[in-house]
Parts: structure tokens; sequence; C-alpha cells
């Protein structure tokens, strides 16, 4: 069993105020793979003390400075590439290849494109007789997540060590450990003592002190809703700025004119990436009314087909989910849609046949669902997908926005007719016809998805602060 129960302060690794040993569980075997200490306000107050000293000297650094430091870290981080994915495999269950094609992967993509970012941004520009200067924000709090742990934390690291600021980040008690490496890596690639600091601990006893003290400038959280309006709540009485990336309902728009083998298929294939862990999964699959048994047979056959399964063996297509509560509420939620009346077309509550032990949850798909069952207002976090029907285009948006959540969106179909829907949805991101990811594209969403976006110039802007220098050019 992995020791990680040294916290990263002000350059080095040091042993915790007062030891709270805590088990990181292996989510395919159901037994403990790594201990860490829960932190405590005292140990949240030397991190931020170390990240504000450390601030005065790097928050003056060039741009030639901070883009060699990135190049650095891009360097220590392809070498230590292996460590990772089988780290994050590890500690939250997902398949090796999903591991290294895209968990590890993000980490490098969001270096690159910060890198690009900085390269060329202007941080400073005059209108008129005033001097308009972007400036780092300060000493910022991190708050991340263990479903795309190190996609979380790179995309809030680089910008900020980018934009000049010093940073406390708090990951997830239930897969910590790549925090810990990329802590090393940091380390390896000489990011100066005090600018990144790592403190493990619950959100009591880490991020409600981090949240609220005095001496963070900003907050980035990434988490679920109910976590995410405790943090703007802690924050509040500072004052500082609090960007969240929140959870997600999405709805998957499949027009009447699009390749219904095509996009049921695809949608189905995404919604399963993750055990269904991705908090801008296309959860709700919406098809015309008259096509809603065939697509409900498309769905069926591509569900099949999905493997549960050990991490590290050939061919598993899913992992397990992250941990009992995780599973728990799933299969919670199954039932609630059992008891609703939605048609269980495949899966349900239980364990895949032939796994015993470990969280694996069967690849489920619910049909004839109304938008106001409980399967379709919750974000249920599992390999769990609903197919809604709905009768034209009108009722297809009004259904798809007909949420407390806002993050992403999917259209397929005639491509000028799915940018108009696009357009009609209020979300941060849509996916037309099965675009992917885009590094350099602003992520978030509107609603209780959050505020605030991450990725590209416009998660770079949000570590920095605008001043007005005026009479500069007279």
């Amino acid at each position: 069993m992995k020791d990680c129960r040294k916290f990263y302060i002000n350059g080095a690794w040091v042993e915790p105020s007062k030891p709270n040993d805590f088990e990181v569980i292996n989510p395919a075997t159901e037994e403990p793979c790594a201990k860490i200490s829960l932190g405590s306000e005292e140990d949240v107050n030397k991190a931020v003390a170390a990240a504000k000293e450390a601030f005065k000297t790097f928050s003056q650094t060039s741009r030639e400075e901070r883009m060699a430091l990135l190049q650095k870290i891009m360097e220590v981080y392809q070498k230590r590439y292996d460590d990772i994915v089988a780290t994050v495999s590890e500690e939250m269950g997902a398949p090796l290849w999903l591991s290294k094609a895209a968990q590890a992967a993000t980490g490098l993509g969001h270096l690159a494109k910060t890198l690009e970012i900085l390269k060329d941004y202007k941080f400073e520009e005059d209108r008129g007789g005033t001097r308009l200067r972007r400036e780092p924000i300060g000493v910022c709090g991190f708050i991340t997540p263990w479903n795309w742990p190190v996609n979380q934390i790179m995309c809030k690291v680089a910008p900020a060590l980018a934009a000049g600021c010093t940073m406390v980040l708090k990951p997830s008690e239930v897969a910590p450990l790549n925090a810990h490496l990329l802590a090393e890596i940091f380390h390896e690639a000489g990011v100066p003592k005090g600018v990144f600091n790592l403190v493990d601990g619950d959100g009591p006893g880490v991020g409600v002190p981090l949240s609220a003290h005095p001496d963070v400038d900003m907050m980035s959280f990434t988490g679920s809703t109910r976590a995410g309006i405790a943090v703007a709540k802690n924050a509040a009485d500072t004052v500082k700025r609090v960007a969240q990336e929140l959870g997600g309902k999405s709805a998957n728009i499949i027009l009447d004119d699009a390749d219904l083998a095509k996009a049921v298929g695809g949608g189905v294939q995404n919604m399963m990436t993750n055990s269904g862990q991705s908090c801008n999964a296309p959860s709700r699959m919406l098809v015309p009314a008259g096509k809603h048994d065939e697509a409900v047979q498309i769905a069926k056959a591509a569900a099949e087909q999905v493997k549960p399964g050990d991490p590290k063996a050939d061919g598993t297509t899913i992992g397990p989910v992250v941990s009992e509560v995780q599973f728990n509420k799933i299969q919670d939620l199954i039932q609630k849609g059992i008891d609703e009346g939605a048609t269980l077309v495949t899966g349900g509550v239980g364990r895949p046949e032939g796994l015993n032990k470990g969280y694996y949850v069967r690849p489920t798909i619910f049909a004839n669902v109304t938008n106001d069952m409980t399967i379709a207002r919750e974000e249920i976090f599992g390999p769990v997908l609903c197919i809604l029907p709905y009768k034209d285009e009108a009722e297809a948006i009004e259904i798809a926005n007909d949420t407390v959540y806002g993050l992403s969106g999917y259209v397929s179909g005639d491509p000028e007719r799915a940018r108009k829907v696009a357009a009609q949805l209020r979300t941060g991101n849509v996916h037309i016809n099965g675009a992917g990811p885009d590094f350099g594209a602003p992520f978030g969403g509107y609603k209780q998805s959050g505020n605030g976006r991450e990725w590209g110039e416009f998660g770079f802007e949000e570590f920095l602060e605008v001043k007005s220098m005026l009479g500069y050019a007279a």
C-alpha cells in the first residue's frame, strides 16, 4: 500500500499538523491501495501563507520565464506519463486504454494549449489615453473532483501558472494519488517553492477553510452543484472570485433527418465512456416519437456491446464506478426509474454477470422516459441512459432546456438545422454531429451548471484582473 500521508507545501513534502489517516480504495477490488492524511485548517493556513509569499515574486516573472516553466513541466509530464496512466486507473477505475488515451492525455492537452495562448497573449493594450493591463489575480484555491482528476487539475493549474498566480490544491480525497504525482512533476520541473501547494482533505476540514480564507483571492471549484453552492457561500464573506464547473443533465437531440444508427450508437458509446462519470455526459437522448422504438433497439444493441470489467484487462470497455457511495446512489436511481414506470430496456440493478467484487454497474438503458421522472431530472453519474420521445423540433428544444442544469448539449442531423437547434439550447457547450472536445474552446455551463469558463483563452482570463491606468499615454 502506498504511503501518501504528506502534503506538498512551500516546495517540500511535510507532515500534517494533525495525523488523520484515510484509506484510498481501489474500486475494482474494493481494497485499500494507498493511505493519505486528511488535512485541517492549520495545514490550509500554512499552504496559503506559502502561496501568498511566493506571489510577491512569481507574479513579477516574465512571459518567457513562465513559458519555459510550462515547457519543462510538459517534458517531465511526458517522462512520467505511464505512471499517471497506472495511477488514475488504480484509484478511480478507468480502463488502462481510457486512462492512456484520455485521462492522462488531457493534462498534456491543457499544458500545450496554455503555452500556445501565453506565447502571444496581450497583457497590455492602450485605448485612447488609458492603458489596460491584465495582472494575475493572486492566490488561488482549487478544489477538484475524482472523475477526470488530471484534466480538472491541469485545466486550472496550467493557466494559473501562465498568468503568474500561486495556488493551493485540494484534490478529491477519493482519488488523490494523481495529484501527488503531479506535485512531484511540478517539483522536478522547477516550479518555485510556494507557487504550487497541495493539501489533502475533505470538504469540512480543508474545503471550507480554503474557500473562506481571507488571503485566497479566487476559488475555482469543480464538482457537484450542492458542493459548489457551499463553496460560494463560504467564499462570500471575503468577496473573492468564484469559478464553478458543476453538474449536468445534458440532452442529446437526434433530429428526424439524422443517421439514426450512427447518432444513437454514438450517443450510447459517449454516455457509457468513463462509466458515465462525466458531468457533460449525454444522459438524456431525445428521439422523434415515430422513431422511438427503432432507436431503442439500436441503443439496446450498442449497450450490450459495452463490456464492464477489470480496468487492466484487454477488451474491457468500462471499469467500475469510483466508490461504494456512488455505486449505491446509482443503484437507487436505477430502481427509481423502474418504480416510476420507465421501460427498462437492458441492464438494471445489481452487478454485471460474472463480477462479484468491485463497484461495477450494469450498462443500463431506459426507454419511454418522461422529463418529469427522477432519472431525467437528477444527475445519475453512472452508465445509465434515458431515451425520451418528442413530437417535433420545438418540443425537443423545450425538453432539452427543461432542467436546472446547462452544461452541455448534443445535436445530430442536417448541419444547418443542427446549428439552429444548437443556438437555442441554454447550455455552455453544444456538440454538433458528434464533434469531440476542443482544448481551445471555453468549457462551462449556464444555470446551476456553474459560472465562469475553463479551457483555452477564456479559462486563462479567469486568472487575470483588469487594471485601468488612466492618463497613461497623456
